[in-house]
């Protein structure tokens, strides 16, 4: 289930009270006891650490931390042609639905961009698939990324790819890191 909204495009995440730009990298978690503080009780929607046994796990983090500002979870579907997103969400602190002011814009869309750039690495070409947590989700990535909606297998189906997904991972920019959770 994605849960993320698309607030801002920035290259870097941005301060929501001083406007600072702020620069991030990915991790890979795999450590599902570090997983475990990332849970339903607090903020995190899902058990993180039952996600992983399933899904690759990545963290968009502050550059030179673990801070957390974002998970996803994906899974290679080479009969969807497409990575299959299970779950996205911003860090509570950024989540606009749990806080009324959130700490940083952007992080939903290098979300999207991770998992994207994890597809073409995957040989899938960029392409994205999930299930958006409302109509109104679903519509909101129509608008700003054009997102086909598919509705096969849930009415918030989506799929995003070629050229929506070029330009996606275009506009957010992190560092990988080679180190893992």
């Amino acid at each position: 289930m994605i849960t993320v909204w698309l607030d801002e495009i920035t290259r870097c995440l941005k301060d929501s009270t001083t406007g600072d730009l702020v620069e991030t990298e990915v991790l890979q978690v795999q450590r599902s006891s570090f997983l475990k503080k990332y849970n339903q009780k607090n903020g995190w929607y899902v058990n993180w650490a039952e996600l992983s046994k399933e899904c690759e796990i990545y963290a968009l983090v502050i550059e030179g931390t673990v801070d957390i500002q974002g998970l996803v979870a994906i899974q290679p579907k080479s009969d969807y042609g497409a990575v299959y997103i299970s779950w996205m969400v911003t860090a509570p602190h950024n989540n606009k639905d749990i806080v009324e002011q959130q700490k940083y814009y952007g992080v939903g869309g290098h979300l999207f961009a991770i998992a994207i750039q994890k597809s073409v690495e995957y040989g899938f070409g960029g392409a994205i698939t999930g299930f958006a947590a409302s109509k109104e989700l679903l519509d909101h990535y129509i608008k700003w990324f054009d997102a086909d909606p598919i509705g096969i297998l849930h009415p918030n189906h989506f799929i995003v790819e070629g050229v929506a997904a070029r330009k996606v991972v275009s506009e957010y920019v992190y560092k990988w890191s080679d180190d893992k959770l």
